[in-house]
């Protein structure tokens, strides 16, 4: 009896760090406190995303929201996606394939920040993108005006 006594407060120790999506955090821990936007973790259906807040970072930011699996996107690779973009400045959303089929492209034929914040993602993944202009769009006005700040939350579902 005395072991079952022993055990039992070990046990419930134990499952008390036990989740049901795997472990994945909510959002990356950088998200809390940086005014960047949480993204929800959950694997399959469209993200949501919260608006920004703050001045945006002027440097790329790539945060994995759920680690994938799968076969590990190269820099050279041809992959399948759903993503959402948001323009920080306004927190709108500007596309979303999520609607829709998902995306398939050679990733050296897309903005420079995707070419550089995607490779090492897995398939199965979740990946917040932040894409200052310079590495996005530019002076090209995408719906929100020229040099925006690009929010993409990426799921890669292939990897070819």
């Amino acid at each position: 009896m005395k072991t079952i006594k022993i055990l039992l407060p070990v046990v419930a120790l134990l499952l008390a760090g036990c989740t049901t999506d795997g472990g994945a955090p909510a959002q990356a821990p950088e998200a809390q406190s940086s005014g960047f936007p949480t993204v929800s973790n959950n694997a399959g259906d469209a993200p949501s995303i919260s608006k920004p807040a703050g001045d945006p970072p002027s440097q790329l930011v790539s945060q994995d929201v759920i680690v994938g699996s799968g076969k590990s996107a190269a820099a050279n690779s041809v992959v399948t996606v759903h993503y959402t973009l948001m323009a920080w400045s306004n927190g709108e959303v500007l596309q979303s394939s999520w609607g829709s089929s998902p995306f398939t492209s050679e990733l050296s034929g897309l903005i420079q920040g995707w070419q550089e914040g995607i490779p090492g993602m897995q398939e199965g993944g979740r990946r917040l993108l932040i894409i200052p202009p310079d590495k996005g769009y530019g002076q090209q006005d995408i719906g929100s005006g020229p040099n925006e700040t690009l929010i993409f939350v990426v799921d890669l579902i292939s990897v070819q």
